[in-house]
């Protein structure tokens, strides 16, 4: 069994497939208990550090949820609420929550700030989203993915979009991990880091998963058990809307590219938020100045049997939940 206790969740690089199997198998412990009614306050006294430069609704509710499951109490500090390299160094705070929490996660834009958090705060600390990865994320679809389709070696997962995005980086690790086949299916200029693509070939060919990537999504979702999209603007990307759309009009997920797979039972992925109708400001403004009322994914697939987009917000929940329980 592998012993997790003061280990960082920055990527899911830092980790081996049997490691996430753990973390995966002490998620759907925990929803099961959870799903009981039962209390799991193991860690009553203990306190952890959520840091937001980002807004979130499900990282944070994740996060506030699972430690008060857990007993832990949780403090939240926005961005207007600590210094981080404003008026203390980056150090410098690290090391005055190491000496009060046991644990800090961090959602914001620099992967070089969890880095320095890990390094000179010596507790835990857990990314909840970086510009470059969101590992939280993935542990909770591949949980999602375990319970729909039965197993995680083998599945054929299709991501449609922006393949140079933080949640196609951090699923090109963890599909490679888990023996995976992992299709990317996105426009030449949103190729993902080069040196994430090769991690992530190299950990296929040891765990017989395999990575492809092509600028035709049509051709990519051919006997896809999972289909992925996110959005196509992300929070600091708004002034890049036209661009993005030009780039990526061409591969929103409709009914038809569902049908395309040849498989009737395929799933259909999204990290949240979508912007697959017109109701929310964002949606009108893009209704109203671009003429579109969806946008990575239509309505239809959205709110159809084939989507388990909510499974995946709850799992956020069970999934932080281990990776505390089993660094803190």
């Amino acid at each position: 069994m592998p012993n997790l206790r003061g280990k960082s969740l920055r990527k899911l690089l830092d980790f081996t497939p049997e490691e996430i199997l753990f973390m995966l198998d002490t998620a759907a412990d925990y929803k099961r208990i959870k799903k009981r009614g039962q209390a799991t306050k193991d860690f009553t006294g203990k306190s952890i550090a959520l840091l937001f430069e980002k807004t979130s609704t499900r990282t944070r509710c994740a996060f506030e949820v699972a430690a008060a499951d857990l007993g832990i109490n949780a403090v939240f500090l926005g961005k207007d609420d600590i210094q981080l390299g404003k008026k203390e160094s980056l150090e410098d705070t690290a090391k005055v929550l190491g000496r009060m929490f046991d644990g800090i996660e961090f959602r914001g834009f620099s992967q070089q700030t969890v880095d320095d958090l890990a390094k000179f705060s010596g507790i835990p600390v857990w990314n909840g989203l970086t510009d470059t990865f969101h590992p939280t994320q993935v542990l909770a679809d591949l949980l999602t993915i375990r319970e729909h389709i039965g197993k995680l070696k083998g599945v054929k997962l299709v991501f449609v979009g922006d393949g140079s995005d933080n949640i196609s980086n951090s699923l090109l690790i963890g599909a490679a991990k888990m023996g995976m086949h992992y299709c990317l299916a996105t426009p030449d200029e949103l190729q993902p880091p080069s040196n994430i693509l090769e991690s992530a070939r190299a950990i296929a060919r040891e765990t017989g998963g395999s990575i492809e990537i092509t600028n035709n999504p049509w051709e990519a979702v051919k006997g896809a058990d999972a289909i992925y999209a996110d959005v196509w603007v992300s929070m600091g990307q708004e002034d890049i809307i036209e661009q993005r759309i030009q780039q990526l009009k061409d591969y929103q997920v409709t009914m038809d590219m569902m049908r395309a797979t040849g498989n009737p039972n395929t799933i259909f992925m999204h990290a949240l938020p979508s912007f697959h109708d017109t109701n929310t400001t964002f949606a009108t403004m893009v209704q109203e100045k671009y003429g579109l009322t969806e946008m990575e994914v239509t309505d239809e697939v959205f709110r159809s049997k084939h989507s388990v987009v909510f499974d995946e917000a709850e799992n956020r929940m069970h999934t932080i939940k281990a990776v505390i329980a089993l660094t803190i």
